[in-house]
């Protein structure tokens, strides 16, 4: 299916672009977030009558995403779990954890946004973990995951 993306998807293509994707793709996920729409005569007339708007629009949503990635940068979380005489915890510490732990400390970050390539947190430690804020600002903040008795 041929699509007209309305802002940014990482690997796939910029604001503008034209591109083909699988039906199930378009039909399940882009087109109901909001992220493209079909890439019909119409619509694509209409798209470049808007274009100013989405490209405005996409560019304030990058400023303010760089202000708190700036706001961000170096905040520690700390994390209290149960844990065991050696460190490993009982459980693990996720993406929602530390998306409520700086939900706590006033951000507004949704638990998607957490970046964890490594898997859940299953050690009492300091770890850097990124938070994207926007498909081009990531920013790294420090999880201290925290062993109780």
């Amino acid at each position: 299916m041929q699509i007209i993306l309305l802002e940014k998807v990482q690997n796939l293509g910029g604001l503008g672009d034209v591109v083909k994707v699988k039906d199930g793709y378009a039909r399940n996920f882009l087109i109901p977030q909001g992220k493209a729409k079909r890439a019909t005569q119409s619509n694509l007339a209409e798209f470049e009558s808007r274009r100013a708007e989405l490209e405005r629009a996409h560019a304030e949503k990058l400023a303010a995403a760089q202000e708190l990635a700036t706001k961000l940068e170096g905040v520690t979380v700390k994390v209290a779990r149960k844990a065991g005489m050696d460190g490993r915890l009982f459980g693990s510490v996720g993406n929602a954890d530390v998306a409520e732990g700086l939900v706590a400390q006033g951000f507004d970050i949704d638990r998607a946004a957490v970046r964890m390539p490594d898997g859940p947190l299953k050690q009492v430690g300091e770890v850097q973990l990124e938070v994207a804020l926007h498909s081009d600002v990531l920013a790294t903040i420090t999880v201290a995951v925290v062993g109780e008795q």
